[in-house]
């Protein structure tokens, strides 16, 4: 048995609660009900991986995901991780719906094997960088809430909000934005609409914030993922690049995307699809001159490192959402990104993506 063979895969609740409920277009969330994965190597050497499944996502729950770990479990146990994408690449075909499934096991491989060697895992994913800047976002709610929040996000020393919208009420949407806007002129809005909108609604939107003067500088997914005919719609009229998010949620979707031009950014997010594929997510993107755009789900320290060091690593992305730690009222976790306002930096981390449970 090589030392670098997994000896052992476990898998548990990782309840974290939030501070304020995590609203998006398609409902919120109050507790973050992600999962704890863990596997050990011959020589002792262990890897961690999170998944963060979103009912409102994509109907991917806890259980739902934990039950398809646990499936693949011979899959797993016996497997080297120096063969990491065949491994991926079997674990494909039975998570093919459970895309945070795949992604923490990705990651528990992928953190073991760079353990192992004494590779942090900015340097296996290209050694870009390893400092990225991080918006915040603002969730669903009322116009007092909205601009207490982008208050807030200010003192905190960022510069970038991401608001939710597409509730259904397109005048609650603009006098959100208004509000805004009114207290943080001269941040750089993203608009992001969960899939929640049509894409006449959006113009609509849009042309109301012209009309203030208002003038995003990103909108992400308005419309449904399967909706096509908006995304190409969007992409040629809105006047602002549009983001793809649900319906970027594999590598074939996002090579129709680049053929059919109906982004200009694909938001990558490790837990749609896994760590393996969205490598290949973002070759198609460097090939297509796709813009790119890291995020995630409601996601712990633990997920947002690892997707920082895949972008930090990449190199190249023009817009990073990895904010939701700034979200929970616990933090189970040591090591990861230092934060300074915005700044996230992974530099310091020597081995894997630098992440443990306090628990060990």
């Amino acid at each position: 048995m090589s030392a670098t063979t997994i000896h052992n895969l476990t898998v548990e609740p990782l309840d974290i609660p939030l501070l304020t409920p995590f609203g998006i277009a398609g409902g919120s969330q109050e507790i973050a009900r992600n999962l704890l994965v863990r596997i050990e190597l011959a020589d002792g050497t262990l890897g961690y991986g999170e998944a963060a499944p979103f009912p409102a996502f994509n109907g991917e729950t806890q259980a739902s995901a934990q039950a398809a770990i646990e499936s693949v479990r011979s899959i797993i146990e016996g497997a080297d991780v120096r063969e990491w994408r065949p491994l991926a690449r079997a674990l494909c075909e039975p998570l093919i719906k459970h895309g945070s499934a795949r992604c923490a096991l990705e990651t528990a491989i992928l953190d073991a094997l760079t353990r192992h060697v004494g590779m942090p895992l900015y340097v296996f994913f290209g050694g870009a960088g390893s400092v990225l800047e991080t918006d915040m976002t603002i969730t669903t709610g009322s116009p007092e809430d909205a601009s207490t929040a982008a208050l807030a996000i200010l003192d905190r020393g960022i510069r970038m909000i991401k608001v939710k919208i597409g509730g259904g009420d397109l005048d609650l949407d603009l006098r959100r934005l208004i509000a805004i806007h009114a207290v943080a002129p001269d941040a750089p809005l993203m608009l992001d609409g969960n899939g929640g909108m049509r894409a006449d609604e959006m113009l609509t939107l849009l042309g109301a914030l012209h009309a203030q003067q208002i003038h995003p500088v990103l909108i992400e997914q308005p419309v449904h993922g399967d909706d096509w005919e908006g995304m190409n719609q969007l992409s040629r009229w809105c006047g602002a690049p549009v983001a793809a998010d649900e319906t970027a949620s594999s590598a074939a979707n996002v090579l129709r995307l680049a053929h059919e031009q109906a982004a200009q950014v694909v938001n990558i997010k490790l837990m749609k699809c896994g760590v393996v594929e969205a490598l290949d997510i973002a070759t198609i993107c460097r090939v297509t001159g796709l813009r790119l755009m890291i995020g995630g789900m409601v996601e712990s320290l633990l997920a947002m490192t690892m997707s920082a060091h895949f972008a930090a690593g990449i190199g190249g992305f023009e817009f990073v959402d990895l904010d939701t730690p700034m979200f929970m009222a616990e933090n189970p976790f040591v090591g990861g990104f230092q934060q300074q306002g915005g700044r996230l930096d992974i530099g310091h981390i020597t081995a894997g993506h630098g992440v443990t449970p306090r628990s060990g």
